[in-house]
C-alpha cells in the first residue's frame, strides 16, 4: 500500500529536518500556516529586489506569487516576461529566468537527513535554484517531509506527478512529464537558501 504522502509531518520530524538542513547549509524557518509563510517571504526579500517566482502551486495558493509579481514593490521577472516576445527575445528570457537575484518557489520532497528533491518538466526553475540565483526561498508544506531519498522518489513519481499532470491538463491542455530531477545534498554558500516549512498542507 502506498504511503499517505499528503500527511503532515510531526513537530518532532520537522525539528529533525531543520537540524539536518542546517548542517547541509540550508537555513530553515517553521511557521504555522500559509499566511505566516507569505509574511515571512515578504520580510526576507527587500523591496525593489529582482524576483523570479518559479511555477509553484504553493506560491500560488499562499498569495506569495501574486504579492511579488503584482504589488509593484519588486522587480518582477515574470512581469517583464509579459512585455517580451518569446520568438525574438527567447534567449534573453532564458537568461533572465536562469539567474534572477531572488528565486522563489517550492520543492517536492525533503528528507529527514537534510536532502532536497526538485522535479520539473522543463527544468526552467533548476538553474536558479542550483546556482544562478544569489538568493533562493522555498516555501514547503510539511507533508513533503520523507524518511530518505528512496521515499522521496516514490513521493515524486507516485504522488506528485499524477497531481501535477491534472494541473497541467487544466492549465495548459496537455499532460505533464517528470523530465528532470535536481537533488540538493548540500549548499556551499552560507545564507543563500532559506526554506520555510509550513505546518499546513500546501501544494503537491
Amino acid at each position: 500500500m502506498m504511503k499517505d504522502f499528503s500527511k503532515l509531518a510531526s513537530d518532532e520530524a520537522i525539528t529533525k529536518v531543520k537540524d539536518a538542513l542546517a548542517k547541509n547549509g540550508i537555513e530553515v524557518l517553521a511557521v504555522e500556516n500559509g499566511a505566516q509563510a507569505r509574511e515571512k517571504v515578504l520580510e526576507i526579500i527587500p523591496e525593489g529586489a529582482e524576483v523570479m517566482t518559479m511555477t509553484s502551486e504553493t506560491s500560488r495558493v499562499t498569495g506569495i506569487a501574486e504579492q511579488l509579481n503584482e504589488s509593484g514593490k519588486y522587480n518582477s521577472v515574470r512581469k517583464k516576461f509579459a512585455t517580451m516576445d518569446r520568438k525574438t527575445q527567447g534567449l534573453e528570457m532564458q537568461k533572465l529566468g536562469a539567474a534572477p537575484e531572488w528565486a522563489v518557489g517550492s520543492v517536492h520532497a525533503v528528507t529527514e537527513d537534510g536532502r532536497v528533491i526538485v522535479a520539473s518538466a522543463t527544468g526552467s526553475q533548476l538553474p536558479g535554484y542550483a546556482y544562478g540565483s544569489s538568493h533562493v526561498v522555498w516555501v514547503v508544506g510539511a507533508q513533503k517531509i520523507v524518511k530518505d531519498l528512496d521515499e522521496g522518489m516514490k513521493r515524486v513519481y507516485e504522488y506528485v506527478l499524477p497531481l501535477e499532470n491534472e494541473r497541467a491538463k487544466k492549465a495548459y491542455g496537455q499532460n505533464s512529464s517528470l523530465n528532470k530531477l535536481l537533488i540538493f545534498n548540500k549548499e556551499g554558500t552560507p545564507g543563500r537558501i532559506t526554506m520555510i516549512i509550513v505546518k499546513e498542507k500546501l501544494g503537491f
